[in-house]
């Protein structure tokens, strides 16, 4: 009963390739242990945990490591995005653009242009 509350959880989890995933579940409680690629991908899981059982669920143990902590994400620029755009989705701030830009120079040569298919760092803040 416990997996079906939470099985949003482990399809994201799923989509995400979170590794070394395991899912056990014991006396009402679900456990749940893998290494996500960065912080971005471990902070949505968290979301998700927390929208599928509360803000402090008891019903389930989540131990997510991360596997690369030197940047918060990577993102690849679709058609219509700008560093504005973008910074608003992972930082909740668009005026943050700038930090993405600075963390792309190799790049980038203007904060004002990028092209789809571009792969982004996006900096620990």
């Amino acid at each position: 009963m416990v997996r079906a509350k939470y099985a949003s959880v482990l399809e994201l989890g799923e989509k995400l390739s979170i590794q070394n995933g395991d899912v056990k579940e014991e006396n009402g409680v679900l456990h749940v242990t893998g290494t996500a690629g960065t912080p971005h991908e471990k902070n949505l899981l968290w979301d998700a945990i927390k929208a599928a059982g509360g803000e402090n669920p008891a019903d389930i143990m989540a131990d997510i490591s991360v596997a690369d902590e030197s940047v918060f994400a990577r993102h690849t620029v679709a058609s219509g995005e700008s560093l504005s755009k973008i910074a608003k989705h992972y930082y909740k701030d668009p005026m943050k653009y700038n930090a993405i830009f600075q963390a792309n120079t190799d790049q980038l040569k203007s904060a004002d242009v990028i092209h789809p298919g571009q792969e982004l760092v996006i900096p620990n803040l």
